[in-house]
């Protein structure tokens, strides 16, 4: 793939993130295909990414299948979370932090210069690590929040009923809360709301959802809901999860990349990449092996 070939012609995958290609795209275009929009894939391609002066991760090439869950693993500190961020464009908005590379959604390179950062986000949602509902709003409107952040008044009543439904249903939780939609979201146990959250990234349909270590706050119980509620959304959604769980990265993803560093002070590195089962069955890379047999990390 060339990182410096733009697209000319008219794209789903560019009018999704609201550039202009072959035309001028509005921003509700972004919303149109909605739930029927095919799931997307995303490609990394020699992407260096900074804090400043310094090189935090170096050199990251991996591709996102669709429809499929793709688990980042490594020590502390190797820069999983980092790439995470740089596949919606939040780890732009820390202070001198920068990308050099591509990273493309279906071809597109999102950090091209006619892209807009707040479109990517819509597009590639994010769970982070702890439960964040918003403590003062009711579980309803916890859920349409980004909604009502990207389409303003224009939201009809009765269609925002039936996406608070249909994202909790999608989050696991609407037989939980249904019968309690204007009690506070902060009210809820902490499993509750972590897939409280699930739902509202989902409400404004995303097609590549990034989990940031979403069950490590949780008990056992609410991790196994989580994991449970993954392999359902993969059905729909192109999903990326950063874990330090082996077991879990063994449980719920198709592919997994390790990522490493050499020591401190030194960037992370992508180590191995591949199918779950290779990794984590006959890995080929010793740094892989020791890691995934506890020697280190």
């Amino acid at each position: 793939m060339n990182p410096e070939v733009t697209p000319t012609a008219p794209a789903p995958a560019a009018a999704h993130l609201g550039v202009r290609v072959g035309g001028t795209v509005k921003a509700q275009d972004v919303y149109e295909l909605g739930e029927h929009a095919p799931a997307k894939r995303m490609d990394m391609s020699g992407v260096n990414i900074y804090y400043g002066d310094f090189l935090a991760v170096a050199d990251v090439s991996l591709v996102v299948e669709p429809r499929a869950v793709t688990a980042f693993i490594g020590p502390s500190g190797c820069g999983k979370s980092t790439v995470l961020r740089t596949l919606n464009r939040l780890h732009e908005v820390i202070p001198g932090a920068r990308v050099e590379g591509a990273v493309n959604l279906d071809g597109v390179n999102i950090y091209g210069p006619d892209i807009d950062p707040v479109n990517v986000r819509r597009t590639v949602g994010m769970v982070f690590q702890r439960p964040n509902p918003f403590p003062t709003m009711s579980i309803y409107d916890n859920v349409i929040a980004g909604l009502k952040l990207q389409m303003g008044r224009k939201v009809r009543r009765a269609n925002t009923d039936e996406i608070v439904e249909k994202s909790l249903r999608g989050a696991n939780l609407w037989h939980e809360v249904k019968d309690r939609l204007k009690k506070p979201g902060a009210g809820l146990s902490g499993g509750q709301q972590q897939r409280l959250c699930i739902a509202r990234a989902i409400a404004v349909e995303p097609e590549v959802l990034l989990m940031d270590e979403p069950a490590s706050a949780l008990d056992p119980i609410s991790t196994l809901a989580i994991e449970d509620l993954v392999h359902e959304l993969k059905r729909q959604y192109t999903i990326v999860i950063v874990t330090h769980n082996m077991q879990q990265a063994a449980r719920v993803s198709d592919t997994t990349a390790f990522f490493n560093l050499a020591g401190v002070g030194q960037p992370g590195r992508l180590v191995e990449y591949g199918p779950t089962q290779q990794i984590f069955a006959s890995p080929k890379e010793k740094q892989t092996e020791d890691y995934i047999s506890g020697r280190f990390g």
